[in-house]
């Protein structure tokens, strides 16, 4: 984006990522959330070196702006113990906050980005709008599909991938790390038209 920044934009956008922290998560749906950071990590060339705030975090310049990229290690339903110290350290404005978590109830490849709303039952999220203390705070939620028959749900996020999920999950993931990207660059409703898609809808 071009022109004079305002002193609106000089202050820093964060993105965070959910998930819960340990190896034995790594690899879960769960933690797709923490998948997609990686990825945004991996494409501006930096590690999550830094901890803060309960948090691995790292700083990045990109477009003439400052981007915070956080993965809270408080374990998923304690969040916001993480998120809302960490976005009053950097001093980000609410619109210039993305949660990046997923969602059983989007059929898995599905992406969206909303600019508000509840919590929808993710718990994880909702320990971050208590903490924050509004509702107005973007997100891109990440399908991962509900599990088949009568599995708990709670049980069904902390499991592994299927082999074919497996084989399409790095298209989901750079396309979760470009819908961030846009949402920087050209705003929520650009990211919105852009990425609100289910990726995998023309498969068998």
């Amino acid at each position: 984006m071009s022109g004079t920044i305002t002193p609106l934009e000089r202050l820093p956008y964060m993105i965070v990522g959910l998930g819960n922290p340990g190896k034995e998560y790594a690899q879960s749906r769960h933690n797709i959330g923490f998948m997609v950071l990686d990825r945004l990590a991996e494409r501006f060339g930096v590690s999550f070196t830094r901890y803060e705030q309960k948090a691995l975090v790292v700083k990045v310049n990109a477009e003439q702006r400052t981007l915070i990229l956080a993965k809270p290690q408080t374990f998923m339903n304690l969040s916001g113990q993480s998120v809302a110290p960490l976005a009053r350290f950097y001093q980000v404005p609410s619109d210039q906050l993305m949660i990046v978590y997923d969602d059983i109830d989007l059929p898995f490849g599905t992406l969206r980005v909303r600019a508000s709303g509840s919590s929808a039952g993710h718990k994880g999220m909702q320990s971050i709008l208590d903490r924050l203390g509004r509702q107005d705070v973007p997100r891109l939620r990440v399908g991962v599909g509900r599990p088949h028959g009568a599995k708990a749900a709670a049980q069904y996020v902390l499991r592994e991938f299927s082999a074919q999920e497996k084989i399409d999950l790095p298209l989901i993931l750079d396309r979760a790390a470009q819908a961030v990207q846009d949402w920087v660059n050209f705003g929520i409703v650009e990211a919105m038209n852009r990425h609100n898609v289910n990726l995998l809808a023309n498969e068998p």
